[in-house]
């Protein structure tokens, strides 16, 4: 045999990630009615792309979760901040308060480690490897969870998630008072152990973060808990909403909530020895 035809493959040679290009504007923001605002990412993986929902109230302003923080929210969108803004963050992942830090009112459920939270990243496979979940997974995903820059200057590999300080925490029941509407607090764990989620009962509206949304629910990553996740899916077949307003995805009605809540139930339960698959939507 020819062994000088045979090509050297004692060193691996590193993946070029190619250079991303430069955008001008990093989030859109579209009005869902005349008071609230849904703000996303364009040009972040659907993994991590994250809906920013923003209320304008009577008397103050509430964003429910702020993205991933790669660029400025309140530089980018002035004129959705030019008054008192609560943010309330449905958990602490790093595609839900990339940018608490900007906001002088951050509430949260006090078992959110929004203070101390994981170091992030926008690596794929060290992501989910963060996450507690197998980076083989990731296999077929680009290396980089984002497909632009919001400006020439930014250096992906130097991401990191800045901690924010909790002004206020959150408990079941609690209610959240813009003036001319009330939210209250649900504490729906599973996803994370403090996840919440946030119901105008007036308005049938739900806010349910990483809770529930129309897709593969993340239930096998660190901190998360399956038995909570099917107690609260119970719980949420059971709202009286007219729409859901969730972290990821588009809005659905309360028929798909029920529909995305007995499904889970059923597949979940049907795992188990001697699980019941008889789940129905009453």
């Amino acid at each position: 045999m020819n062994h000088s035809a045979t090509p050297d493959t004692s060193t691996v040679q590193p993946t070029v990630v190619p250079e991303l290009p430069v955008v001008e504007a990093w989030f859109t923001a579209r009005a869902v009615d005349e008071s609230i605002t849904l703000i996303v990412e364009p040009y972040v993986h659907p993994f991590l792309q994250a809906n920013i929902w923003h209320i304008r109230g009577r008397d103050r302003n509430l964003l429910i979760d702020c993205g991933l923080g790669v660029a400025s929210l309140r530089t980018a969108l002035p004129n959705l901040f030019d008054r008192e803004t609560v943010l309330v963050l449905t958990h602490a992942h790093l595609d839900h308060m990339g940018s608490a830090h900007e906001f002088e009112h951050c509430w949260a459920h006090p078992a959110e480690p929004v203070m101390h939270p994981l170091a992030g990243t926008l690596k794929t496979r060290a992501l989910f490897t963060e996450l507690g979940m197998d980076p083989e997974q990731a296999a077929d995903e680009p290396e980089l969870l984002i497909s632009a820059r919001p400006h020439a200057d930014y250096a992906p590999g130097d991401y990191r998630l800045n901690p924010a300080g909790v002004t206020k925490t959150l408990e079941e029941g609690d209610l959240i008072d813009l003036g001319d509407r009330q939210l209250s607090v649900l504490h729906l764990p599973g996803h994370t152990p403090g996840s919440i989620a946030l119901l105008d009962s007036r308005r049938g509206i739900l806010f349910s973060g990483d809770v529930v949304y129309d897709g593969e629910l993340l239930d096998e990553i660190d901190g998360a808990d399956v038995d909570e996740y099917v107690n609260t899916m119970r719980r949420l077949r059971r709202l009286p909403v007219t729409v859901v307003h969730p972290g990821h995805g588009p809005s659905f009605a309360r028929s798909r909530l029920r529909e995305l809540a007995a499904q889970y139930i059923a597949e979940r339960e049907g795992r188990r020895p001697g699980g019941d698959l008889s789940v129905t939507n009453r």
